[in-house]
């Protein structure tokens, strides 16, 4: 009987919680960009892994977890885009994040879609967004777009299955 109602009140008052990776290379402002954003999206897991080369290969630990990815370019040092680029498609290339909706943040504020040529992904949802983690200008705004379509992919549907989640849509 505690199981009944234990399951009645998780699914009537507890909230998803998301997780969401802050991927980049070294010194893109990833950090800068997690400090903004403390505290203003609540049920939010934000994991902001370190850009070293040799940091990047721990990444794919949280793969499998995550609904969501940001992924934060200096747009200030075109003399790193390829090895961002590079990082980026190294990523994008996994298996356990098939799915999961994309925000590219060009934090300091240059157009790179075109030199990422992201017309090559897939299915997947990916926005653009020029930000300044310095002063959080555009922030805000963009992880609010990328939560909206998270909330509706079918990465999230996929773990929220897999965890036993339902969502109260459809019959």
């Amino acid at each position: 009987m505690f199981s009944l109602f234990y399951g009645l009140w998780k699914y009537m008052f507890s909230k998803t919680e998301f997780h969401v990776l802050i991927l980049g290379i070294d010194k893109a402002g990833k950090t800068t960009l997690l400090e903004k954003l403390n505290g203003k999206f609540k049920t939010w897991c934000f994991w902001d892994l370190g850009g070293q080369p040799g940091l990047r290969t721990i990444w794919e630990k949280y793969f499998e977890e995550a609904h969501a990815l940001i992924y934060v370019i200096d747009a200030a040092c075109p003399s790193r885009f390829e090895d961002a680029k590079s990082a980026l498609e190294k990523v994008l290339r996994h298996d356990d994040l098939q799915g999961a909706p994309l925000l590219i943040l060009a934090n300091k504020q240059m157009k790179l879609d075109r030199y990422l040529d992201l017309k090559k992904l897939d299915e997947r949802v990916y926005m653009f967004e020029a930000v300044s983690a310095y002063d959080g200008m555009g922030i805000k705004e963009s992880v609010k777009r990328l939560m909206e379509v998270m909330e509706r992919s079918k990465r999230t549907e996929m773990l929220r299955a897999c965890a036993g989640v339902t969502t109260g849509r459809g019959a």
